[in-house]
């Protein structure tokens, strides 16, 4: 959805279509059917915006083909769909059974991490609106933790260095500008807003920057003005926001119907205190109160003792745009977690789950004209 800042900029709002299975363009476009054109319609909108996720197989294929590129820009034309920015974090099967830890691989000391990320900047530079100032691609904070020394950071270095020749050599091409959001993430070689700061102060700052997920900020415990301030202080521009909201809980043991078997649900509490996933916080007795990597809906209040951390959300947000001009120009809503809920909050059919992102984006179409967002 388009937006416009109170002092004129225009803003781009999506859903993040990693919730979805499909992997190649036939099952891209099947499930734009299936699930964008009717959260657009029950949205009243005449376009929507969609956060594209494309598994590494078919970004390739768009990329070497120019054909390709123009039956998909035309098949989200025709639907009322656009796209300004893509989720590069996940490199394949990221709705398979188990995910946990294979969502970091390949990570960013690896080419194939390079080549998928450029090929995505590529295939976004057909896909962006005529008007669209630029492009943003989100991707994964380097690497996970472990294994990381002074050997796996000069690798990685290299490739965000090729990274930045590349997106050029895109604009070079192409004239659309594409940049890239490295995402804090917790248990990441980038967790927190200073280890960014930190380990990205080098970049090419005019293409490269931060994904700033707002979840991941809650389970970090960090405050968001402080968190953009540091940002700041150091020049990282926030590439791409989103908006999403992390369990949170004074009485862990409410939480143990969400430990479940496909993603990591890094758990941390504000003495510091980490466990790498619930069923782990759970084994070490982590004192309370914790905060969950787990996405959960946006416009759902869950019974006490159950809360989240929509007003780090709130907070954010009043940040991010608040100021005489926005920090972020791009919103994407990105609750992949819908299939993983437990039974009694999960969608059954595609017609609930449709309904359910079409409240989220409700949601966060509200809370942005809070700040005095406008249609």
């Amino acid at each position: 959805m388009r937006l416009i800042h109170p002092e004129g900029t225009p803003l781009h709002l999506s859903y993040c279509t990693n919730v979805h299975a499909a992997e190649d363009l036939d099952g891209i476009v099947a499930q734009l059917d299936v699930y964008a054109v009717p959260i657009r319609e029950r949205l009243g909108t005449d376009v929507l915006g969609v956060g594209l996720w494309l598994a590494a197989p078919v970004a390739a294929a768009l990329a070497a083909d120019p054909a390709l590129r123009t039956r998909l820009r035309r098949e989200l034309s025709v639907r009322g769909l656009e796209v300004v920015t893509f989720n590069g974090f996940p490199y394949r099967s990221f709705q398979d059974p188990v995910v946990k830890h294979a969502v970091y691989r390949p990570d960013w000391t690896t080419h194939e991490r390079l080549s998928y990320t450029l090929d995505l900047a590529l295939v976004l530079a057909g896909l962006l609106p005529d008007d669209a100032a630029r492009g943003s691609v989100s991707t994964l904070p380097l690497a996970w933790r472990d294994p990381w020394d002074a050997g796996t950071a000069d690798l990685a270095a290299r490739r965000v260095d090729e990274l930045a020749t590349g997106l050029a050599a895109v604009e070079s091409a192409t004239g659309r500008v594409i940049r890239v959001g490295f995402e804090p993430e917790p248990g990441c070689v980038v967790e927190t807003t200073p280890q960014a700061a930190a380990r990205l102060a080098d970049v090419d700052r005019d293409r490269l920057g931060i994904c700033l997920d707002l979840a991941h900020l809650a389970c970090a415990w960090e405050d968001p003005a402080d968190a953009l301030k540091e940002l700041g202080r150091v020049g990282l521009p926030v590439v791409k926001v989103q908006l999403s909201a992390a369990l949170e809980s004074a009485d862990p043991d409410a939480l143990r119907e969400y430990a479940e078997p496909r993603f990591l649900h890094q758990t941390r509490n504000p003495a510091g205190d980490a466990a790498d996933d619930l069923d782990e916080a759970f084994e070490r007795s982590l004192p309370g109160p914790w905060r969950v990597h787990y996405h959960v809906p946006l416009h759902v209040r869950p019974s006490a003792p159950l809360a989240t951390t929509v007003p780090v959300l709130r907070a954010a947000l009043a940040e991010l745009l608040g100021g005489p001009r926005p920090l972020c120009d791009h919103f994407e809503v990105e609750t992949y977690t819908w299939g993983v809920l437990p039974p009694a909050l999960r969608p059954r059919t595609p017609g609930q789950l449709a309904a359910g992102i079409a409240g989220e984006l409700e949601f966060a179409r509200n809370e942005l004209r809070h700040l005095g967002v406008r249609a």
